[in-house]
């Protein structure tokens, strides 16, 4: 008997699944795989894909299927698998950072007279689209690609999950989800993960009524850290519990909900970047900043990832994010200011924490976001825009509750409750001063663009 290979990999839903589309139109019985390869997956998103996955394989045993993991190279396990089960057809959806691109190519060569390979794309609101500029270059700019993809039209309605699948019935080995070893044990530090989150497709579509209900509002209040008036979507979209179409769908009926929509395309945005520029997480994009006259400051560094900075909103952040694997995505970028401004320590550094700690984890996102705050992206804030903690606090924590949840050490009137470790004032001076010597350097020749 001949069989469909379903390769799950970050579509960890049933809902609105292109892969699992063709598995099912197949006609064959389908053997569901997810293969644990993930060597850039940080510790909170371990946590998050161990609960995914068993969530996944709960919804598929109620459908009379199963999911069957599996360790190793996905082309080799691939391989071995259709061999095993007699594999006309590997289903799988697309990913777009560079290590997942280049197994996706390894996979593609297994493709034969008898084995085929179908590959979908519901990791963006446009699937196989790709707007470029009139030169035909990719765009660097956010705007004009918005303008761009928006003009594609409407994204597709979202699918509905099959109702049953025709499953493999032989006997076949799997692994059990615990060898994967993606809990923590000694110590458990997972138990403010536990209180915040819960992974899993049921649990998405649940945050997904509450986007709609926060839509209309979300434009005056998404930058209030303490208000809880943001989506909390971002873990289930990095793991594709909920696909970006299912989000446009779900908001587009409310009224004033094209700021959250453009949220959406800022993530779309990203993923371009990443597909266009594979060296994004690790490389400026302005090959100027390769100039940068960056610090190494371990103690500055520690003192930022311990949330012990002295200044309250970004210590509050740093410990939401230790805390419940998330932060504000307004803090993010006062954080995220901080270390690369005030402390002039590489935005890399910062970029590889936050890879560990969110369970929202994502490449293209997390890789673009920080290079925006660096002033080193295609459509960055400049390297002079640097966000003062204090007037920020003011603006967007005016009352200090959010810092007050997150430092219970602060009273109710004592806002300095810690020395700053560096004054913000002399700081902004010396990041505009090392900013002025790159380009002192640039101008003469002595460092020129590689």
């Amino acid at each position: 008997m001949t069989t469909t290979i379903l390769w799950f990999r970050r579509n960890l839903r049933l809902c609105d699944n292109q892969a699992l589309i063709a598995a099912f139109e197949s006609g064959q019985p389908v053997v569901p795989v997810y293969i644990a390869d993930e060597a850039q997956t940080g510790a909170a998103s371990r946590w998050w894909l161990h609960h995914s996955l068993r969530s996944l394989d709960d919804s598929l045993r109620k459908l009379g299927s199963r999911l069957i993991i599996r360790e190793g190279e996905p082309s080799v396990v691939l391989a071995e698998l259709a061999a095993d089960v007699g594999a006309t057809l590997i289903c799988f959806a697309r990913r777009y950072e560079p290590r997942e691109l280049a197994a996706e190519k390894r996979v593609h060569a297994l493709a034969s007279n008898r084995l085929n390979i179908d590959v979908s794309d519901d990791q963006r609101l446009h699937p196989d689209s790709n707007v470029a500029t009139q030169a035909g270059s990719p765009y660097k700019v956010f705007t004009p690609f918005w303008r761009a993809s928006t003009g594609l039209g409407d994204p597709d309605a979202p699918a509905p999950p099959p109702t049953d699948i025709a499953s493999w019935q032989g006997p076949l080995a799997s692994l059990e989800l615990d060898e994967l070893q993606l809990l923590p044990t000694s110590p458990d530090w997972a138990g403010g993960l536990r209180e915040t989150w819960t992974p899993g497709e049921e649990a998405a579509h649940q945050m997904l009524d509450r986007a709609a209900d926060i839509a209309a509002d979300y434009d005056d209040a998404r930058d209030r850290p303490d208000q809880d008036k943001t989506t909390r979507l971002s873990p289930y979209l990095h793991f594709g519990e909920v696909s970006p179409r299912q989000v446009w769908h779900a908001v587009n009926r409310s009224v004033g909900s094209e700021a959250l929509i453009r949220q959406l395309y800022w993530r779309e945005f990203s993923t371009y970047l990443l597909r266009h520029f594979p060296t994004l997480p690790e490389q400026p994009l302005r090959t100027e900043f390769e100039h940068f006259p960056w610090v190494d400051d371990p103690e500055g560094f520690a003192a930022w990832t311990q949330g012990r900075t002295g200044y309250p909103i970004v210590d509050a952040g740093m410990r939401q994010l230790w805390e419940t694997g998330w932060m504000h995505n307004r803090v993010r970028m006062i954080a995220a200011s901080f270390l690369v401004k005030d402390l002039l320590i590489p935005w890399q550094m910062g970029a590889a924490w936050f890879m560990d700690t969110l369970v929202d984890a994502d490449l293209a996102n997390n890789s673009a976001s920080w290079q925006w705050v660096a002033g080193c992206g295609t459509d960055s804030a400049p390297f002079f825009r640097i966000f003062n903690p204090v007037t920020q606090a003011k603006k967007f924590d005016p009352r200090g509750e959010y810092a007050k949840r997150w430092l219970p050490e602060i009273g109710s009137s004592d806002v300095s409750y810690a020395n700053p470790i560096v004054d913000h004032g002399e700081a902004r001076k010396h990041a505009l001063a090392a900013y002025q010597s790159m380009r002192d350097l640039l101008e003469s020749g002595a460092g020129e663009s590689p």
